[in-house]
């Protein structure tokens, strides 16, 4: 199939041409923004052979191709009446998608950088649990209180942290956030709580409130913040901006939070805890399958970030539930990797993965590769983690297990629990059920042939590397490795691109790791297309989704068609400007031509610089 009858096939299987609001494309993949995604054919469109996969992402309906993908574009655009780029109108649909997916991917980039925090004070709270209840420590003394301090001080001033981090995603005086949630937690206002009788902030009438633990509040009060503080900045002189612009900060952000944001995220939190605790009453069990069977899929989609601030919120209100019940699924993905480990026994690469995932999941609570490497990549297993979750999230709730700090849902948090016998029946219930579905129906690929079995079959063996001969393939830039599996893009960690590795940049700079031409160099420069003398074709993507940025950060050095020496500059690119504009610089180096070799190897190597080996390839 030639390119223009690619792009014809491709438009009718989105719903035809007046169906497409409008048509960019990135690296990998078509971008479309469709009015009705209901009239697009997703099978269709992943059983074109020259498709890889097909991606629904923040509003727009992605059709990944690979290195063809701007002749396939170009295809469409001359032979189709399509706007390209977002120039076209937006249906009411897709603005209702956007609108959700820009809340979630606030609330994710307001409390990802906090998690390495909550978890710490978590295990430590963990870890207190385990040493009291084996009488190693005395909980009415000195070294406890200590010790406790540091586990509960940051949950008790989790609003100053959310202010902080919320500001910072939205473009704004981080400490400004922070002081507005400092004002909430200060003794004299929080004193007021005690107060008996009627009480009012300039004759309007306040509700006093414990802040403390609290994040929706915060939450809401930044977005109303973020474009006060710009409005307030643009007709305020250079010479008082200084103090003139926190000054007004404060002094409309903490009544207001105090008299609406507040009272408003109090109502909404507690009556999702209201309702939850009413389906727990009414039947547990049913609260508990249904908790635990829809947890993967708002992993999946990130919407699960929505219900971690309500987690949060019950902790204040006599513990959480969901936290325990969610905990059940968490248990059910580490038994199906478990279960796929035991299975696999001659499929080395397969029962590698399996390992380390089942390892990640029981010691520190990270399921995702589970999820991306395992079960979104054999589709046989989606099923039976929702049924193993299920049953344990069943368990958890009849036993009306709850949970008093952030945690990740591993082995050495069971502690965190109450009662925790109940938590372990419920959790172990989900493991071995899973363990034991895995083993019992294996894996079956969402392509033909893509089995455990098949994939034996495909591993070369050492003898077969060592006859063909080796390449080892030279860095593009400096940083930290990660394996393909962890980059968080489904298009690169399935390896629906082909075989590679992600780096961590700690360098802006991408050189040429060969000898060869540039073959593709994208308008926005944030991902160049290679290929060596000797044939190997490289996509460099620097960062996820950074098309978005059309451009910007980023400097090209070289123009398509150049011919390039090793060491040679390519393109340089601000990695703190990126991160500031909320996106992530992990950069997947991928060989976009893996079926033409043996295999890809990835360096054992945790951290390289020019000159050092990414990947050895065997031909």
């Amino acid at each position: 199939m030639d390119n223009k009858q690619l792009g014809v096939k491709i438009v009718g299987l989105v719903g035809g041409e007046a169906n497409v609001n409008s048509l960019v494309h990135c690296a990998t993949r078509l971008r479309f923004k469709l009015s009705d995604t209901s009239k697009a054919n997703k099978q269709g469109l992943e059983e074109i052979p020259d498709v890889l996969t097909v991606v629904e992402k923040g509003g727009q309906y992605q059709v990944v191709i690979g290195n063809k993908v701007g002749k396939v574009y170009s295809e469409i655009m001359n032979n189709h009446n399509i706007a390209a780029g977002d120039s076209a109108g937006i249906s009411k649909n897709e603005e209702k998608i956007g609108v959700m997916a820009k809340i979630f991917e606030y609330i994710s980039g307001t409390f990802s950088p906090l998690i390495p925090a909550m978890a710490g004070a978590g295990m430590i709270k963990a870890l207190l649990a385990i040493l009291a209840i084996i009488n190693w420590i005395d909980v009415d003394g000195a070294t406890y209180a200590v010790l406790n301090a540091a586990s509960s001080g940051f949950f008790y001033f989790l609003p100053i942290f959310v202010g902080v981090s919320a500001a910072r995603k939205l473009n704004v005086n981080p400490f400004i956030g922070g002081a507005i949630a400092a004002g909430l937690l200060e003794p004299h206002f929080t004193a007021l709580i005690k107060h008996s009788g009627d009480i009012s902030f300039m004759t309007i009438p306040l509700v006093p409130m414990d802040y403390a633990s609290t994040v929706f509040p915060m939450l809401i009060a930044m977005v109303v913040y973020a474009p006060l503080e710009r409005f307030v900045k643009r007709y305020t002189p250079d010479t008082i901006q200084l103090f003139f612009v926190p000054m007004v900060g404060l002094l409309i952000m903490v009544p207001l939070t105090a008299l609406v944001f507040g009272p408003f995220a109090d109502f909404i939190s507690s009556g999702i805890a209201a309702a939850v605790t009413f389906l727990m009453d009414k039947s547990a069990i049913l609260t508990g399958v249904l908790i635990a069977s829809i947890w993967p899929i708002l992993v999946v989609l990130g919407v699960h970030w929505g219900v971690v601030p309500i987690m949060i919120s019950n902790f204040s209100r006599g513990g959480d539930m969901i936290g325990p019940i969610t905990a059940a699924s968490t248990f059910a993905q580490i038994g199906i990797a478990f279960g796929i480990f035991l299975r696999a026994r001659k499929n080395k690469d397969l029962r590698s993965l399996s390992f380390a995932a089942t390892l990640s999941g029981l010691f520190a609570g990270v399921t995702e590769p589970v999820l991306y490497g395992l079960i979104l990549r054999y589709r046989k297993l989606i099923p039976l983690v929702f049924i193993a979750g299920a049953v344990g999230g069943a368990i958890v709730a009849t036993f009306n297990v709850k949970v008093f700090a952030f945690v990740f849902n591993s082995l050495f948090t069971i502690p965190a629990y109450t009662p925790m016998l109940g938590y372990i029946f419920g959790v172990g219930a989900s493991f071995f059920t899973a363990t034991i579905l895995a083993f019992i129906f294996g894996t079956k690929g969402k392509k033909k042939g893509d089995s455990e079995e098949a994939m034996e079959e495909k591993t070369p063996s050492k003898a077969e590397r060592e006859s063909k001969g080796t390449y080892d393939l030279k860095t593009p830039l400096s940083g930290d490795i990660i394996q393909l599996k962890d980059i968080d893009d489904p298009v690169f960690s399935t390896g629906a691109m082909g075989k590679g590795v992600g780096i961590e940049p700690t360098e802006g700079v991408v050189t040429a790791p060969f000898d060869g031409e540039v073959v593709t160099l994208f308008p926005t420069k944030h991902a160049i297309g290679l290929v060596s003398d000797d044939g190997v074709e490289l996509l460099i993507h620097i960062g996820l989704d950074t098309v978005q940025l059309d451009g910007k950060h980023y400097a090209a050095h070289v123009e398509q068609d150049t011919v390039i020496k090793k060491g040679d500059k390519l393109i340089t690119f601000d990695i703190q400007g990126i991160k500031d504009e909320g996106y992530k610089v992990t950069t997947p180096v991928i060989i976009t031509n893996t079926a033409d070799y043996l295999d890809a190897i990835p360096s054992a190597s945790s951290h390289v610089v020019f000159d050092d080996t990414i990947l050895t390839i065997v031909k």
